[in-house]
């Protein structure tokens, strides 16, 4: 009786439109209630789950990215970006992705993407003649490769939840997010040609080299980043709380586009921010505790081996599933509640970990531009004063783009193991 209570109360609030942590905290408090469980478990499962050292790397790279962003790293992206791929047929919208892919690089989240990138582009694209519902899609499907590029935050949660090396799982990520950004840009461009959508001219190689060490400095962050990691010198997050530091010296000395007065602000907004995504961390490991307790991960695996234990029909199953949750969840509560079952699953038929963990961090990724609850379609439906139906039509080709890129990654291992196991191991 507990159990549907809890599932009622959680399927309820997420149809009622409640936000998923408070909706997570109220189905937790009700199944606890019912079942005479005091209600102390609570508070000290919460605290479990956000004491763990690696979380720190949250507000590090949050503060990170809010001050490169705050600094004048955004419009340097997206100048170099444009004298780079801005020449060719739909150049705007490719200029939108390789923006994004340099963005992702520092800001490890998708909605800090899709709003810098998508508060810029959308209305530049607009004014070159480029339709809205295009321009409001294409920001939305690459804001998508922000979390898989390192650093990524939900990567670093997986590490958390999973205790696999959150320097391994950046690494892993480096090459999907590169294809999908790529064949977003292809995809992009057999659009733009299909529709005879403009092309600049060629700004020169003097543009090129001058965007290039304009923006040196914010994509060296990335550079520092990964340099950190693969060196050993520094932990995911000491090289968060140095990149903080790196991002303040040159939005405020090199740039000098960071007010010193604007900080204490940009502070306290990167406070909130991870304040909210730790708090959803602590009621999502209530709920996913209380699931453990219910013996819920042991019976999906039951459910599905009963179904086949082919590798591959299970990894499909699993991507399905992912999929659909995806459309209904946010991502970071869908990682803490079925990231653990759904591995003991896959590494029950042979499944690499950080391969699945690869994997299921590109579906979930794929879920931020889905309805109902694409957060990222929602940014940029909203930027480029669109209601969702015509965004989410346009940016179906992209969906059906990164879906052929997921499978490759699901189906290829080496996609997501090659790099760490050559740098790392």
């Amino acid at each position: 009786m507990s159990l549907f209570i809890l599932i009622f109360v959680f399927v309820a609030g997420l149809g009622l439109g409640v936000p998923v942590a408070v909706t997570l905290g109220i189905a937790s408090m009700a199944y606890l209630l019912t079942a005479d469980i005091p209600l102390v478990v609570m508070p000290q499962k919460m605290y479990a789950g956000i004491d763990v050292f690696v979380l720190l790397c949250i507000p590090g790279f949050i503060l990170a990215g809010n001050l490169m962003n705050s600094g004048g790293i955004t419009e340097r992206i997206i100048r170099f970006a444009n004298a780079l791929v801005g020449w060719a047929r739909g150049g705007l919208g490719l200029t939108n992705i390789a923006g994004s892919m340099l963005f992702g690089g520092i800001s490890g989240t998708a909605v800090a993407d899709a709003a810098s990138i998508g508060g810029m582009m959308i209305p530049g694209m607009k004014k070159a003649g480029y339709p809205a519902d295009f321009s409001a899609a294409v920001t939305a499907a690459s804001s998508t490769v922000g979390p898989i590029i390192p650093p990524s935050v939900p990567m670093i949660i997986v590490g958390a939840l999973s205790g696999i090396s959150v320097s391994k799982m950046f690494l892993a990520g480096a090459i999907p997010g590169i294809l999908m950004g790529l064949a977003m840009m292809v995809t992009a461009y057999l659009i733009a040609v299909r529709r005879g959508f403009p092309r600049q001219p060629w700004q020169g190689l003097g543009e090129l080299a001058r965007s290039f060490f304009s923006a040196f400095w914010a994509i060296a962050m990335t550079a520092l980043i990964i340099g950190g990691l693969l060196s050993g010198l520094a932990t995911p997050t000491e090289t968060a709380i140095v990149a903080s530091l790196y991002a303040f010296a040159v939005g405020a000395f090199i740039y000098r586009d960071l007010p010193i007065r604007a900080v204490p602000r940009i502070v306290i907004d990167s406070a909130v921010s991870s304040a909210a995504i730790l708090v959803l961390i602590g009621f999502a490991n209530v709920f996913g505790w209380i699931l453990v307790s219910e013996r819920i991960p042991q019976a999906i695996a039951t459910a599905v081996l009963s179904i086949t234990d082919n590798k591959y029909l299970v990894i499909l199953l699993i991507n399905i599933l992912l999929l659909f949750v995806g459309m209904f969840m946010e991502t970071i509560a869908a990682l803490i509640i079925l990231f653990v079952p759904l591995l003991t699953l896959s590494q029950s038929v042979g499944v690499d970990p950080l391969h699945f963990a690869t994997f299921a961090v590109l579906n979930l990724m794929i879920g931020l531009t889905t309805p109902p609850v694409g957060v990222c379609l929602f940014v940029c439906a909203n930027i480029a004063r669109l209601p969702l139906t015509p965004v989410v039509r346009a940016i179906a080709p992209f969906l059906l783009t990164n879906m052929i890129v997921l499978l490759l990654v699901s189906y290829v291992p080496a996609f997501a193991t090659w790099l760490p196991s050559l740098l790392l191991d």
